[in-house]
């Protein structure tokens, strides 16, 4: 399954958060809907708690190879570590399918 693609199509058609930050405080608040993180993120220990929340909250949480093509997927210009979908818009379907596979 291609996560950039579905992290692009809720950017279109949906809402989504972007950072480590907003993406923490998206899942605290228990708002996101899927969270897609970078496995080339330095130092790891920026993003190694996003499974853990997910985890605990329930939301599926995937890991992806490359922030550069996150940043992209996310339409910004520079590399981000983590995405948090908040509305999945169009791309509510796969979402679906991803929690039934977890």
């Amino acid at each position: 399954m291609d996560f950039y693609s579905i992290v692009e199509k809720a950017k279109k058609t949906g809402k989504i958060e972007k950072g480590t930050n907003e993406v923490t405080k998206s899942v605290e608040l228990g708002t996101a809907k899927l969270v897609v993180y970078a496995a080339d993120v330095n130092p790891k220990e920026i993003v190694m708690h996003l499974p853990v929340i997910c985890k605990e909250k329930g939301i599926p949480c995937v890991e992806v190879d490359s922030k550069q093509k996150l940043g992209v997927a996310a339409g910004i210009p520079v590399a981000t570590s983590a995405v948090a979908v908040i509305d999945a818009g169009e791309a509510a379907s796969e979402i679906a399918k991803i929690k039934s596979e977890k």
